[in-house]
């Protein structure tokens, strides 16, 4: 699964600390609109993934090392690609560039779960996409 979507956000007032610098939670932010966008990329609706197939992706662990800060008004470059897709998780790597300077690294699993929050496998239709 070594395909790579990429996504880029400008960082914001709103995004940063007292000192201009994107505050540290804030990439977790940034990586979940990269994964919708993907997800919206591969025509997946999250609303219709719900009320359709009773299924929704919620994230069960995180893990991020920061490198370098992004500060207002930077454009951040948001990678993620599918180191494992599993019957019902996928783990992600994600990446924050700031041109050719890598700001943070994160590792993201994610769980398909039912409406209900039972975990439940990722959909035939969308891991079929996934898998493209």
């Amino acid at each position: 699964m070594s395909s790579e979507f990429t996504w880029e956000v400008r960082v914001y007032y709103e995004d940063t600390d007292a000192g201009g610098i994107v505050y540290y939670a804030n990439y977790l932010k940034f990586f979940e609109r990269a994964r919708t966008e993907w997800l919206r990329s591969l025509g997946v609706n999250q609303d219709i993934l719900l009320r359709e197939h009773d299924a929704m992706f919620v994230v069960k662990s995180v893990s991020a090392d920061y490198h370098a800060p992004a500060r207002l008004d930077d454009v951040i470059k948001l990678t993620l690609r599918i180191e494992k897709l599993g019957r019902a998780s996928i783990q992600f790597v994600q990446e924050a560039w700031c041109g050719e300077r890598l700001l943070n690294t994160a590792r993201v699993k994610v769980g398909c779960v039912d409406s209900a929050l039972r975990p439940r496998a990722v959909p035939d239709a969308v891991a079929v996409r996934m898998r493209a």
